[in-house]
């Protein structure tokens, strides 16, 4: 693990730290990538990763953001994990998603019949929808006998910004037991956040977006070049 030392003016030492440092650059990758310092990761005490101990473990604390609803947690960077602000959200989706809400995107052809039996599951009236992973992979025809790529499908709809994790939650048995570990749960953002905000930046042309990200990047991490950007933001 790369990170400082907790005794660093930079160490982000608790999760509504992290929570104001994520909206405070606007968008944030959870691990080290291309871009030096670009990451929650390197913004952490490495020692305290994987500890289990709420209050300073970095890897429990996506999960707190997750279920928050203070800020969007997903693969959105590269097809790993991170994290970005409400207020860049719209953002995001306008440029990965180039204006299109999922279903006018499947009726263009742009989208596999792969995708549509996942998103079919979060549909306008199912306001609430929040899916465990393991029901959606069932719901949506994945399985021995079914579909394959569950894994590939949903880390592609997340980096579209079509779904984002929302909690991470213990699966129950029929006697509603808490059992195992912690599973993913699934939402479409305009489940968490409405549609209007989602979608309120589809007035602009999705390469305007992408401007914006680019020249925000520029700003707060003027050491990243435009190749690292397009790497890890595309």
């Amino acid at each position: 693990m790369y990170g400082v030392d907790w005794n660093d003016p930079e160490c982000i030492h608790t999760v509504d730290e992290a929570i104001e440092y994520i909206n405070e650059v606007g968008f944030l990758p959870l691990f080290k990538n291309e871009i030096p310092g670009f990451s929650l990761e390197e913004r952490t005490a490495p020692g305290y990763w994987w500890c289990e101990d709420p209050a300073v473990d970095p890897w429990i604390w996506r999960e707190v953001i997750a279920r928050s609803g203070k800020v969007a947690y997903g693969k959105f960077f590269d097809k790993k994990a991170g994290f970005i602000s409400i207020e860049w959200l719209p953002v995001f989706a306008n440029y990965r998603r180039e204006g299109y809400d999922f279903d006018a995107l499947y009726e263009d052809g742009k989208a596999s019949n792969k995708h549509k039996k996942i998103m079919i599951n979060f549909i306008e009236e199912r306001v609430d929808s929040e899916i465990l992973s393991n029901d959606l992979k069932k719901l949506a025809g994945f399985g021995k006998e079914g579909e394959k790529g569950f894994d590939g499908a949903i880390t592609t709809l997340m980096m579209q910004i079509y779904l984002c994790n929302c909690d991470f939650r213990r699966r129950k048995n029929k006697k509603g037991q808490a059992y195992g570990w912690n599973v993913a749960a699934y939402a479409a953002p305009e489940h968490l956040w409405g549609y209007d905000l989602v979608t309120s930046n589809y007035k602009e042309a999705p390469k305007d977006s992408w401007q914006k990200i680019v020249s925000h990047m520029h700003e707060i991490y003027p050491i990243a070049t435009d190749k690292q950007i397009r790497k890890v933001l595309k």
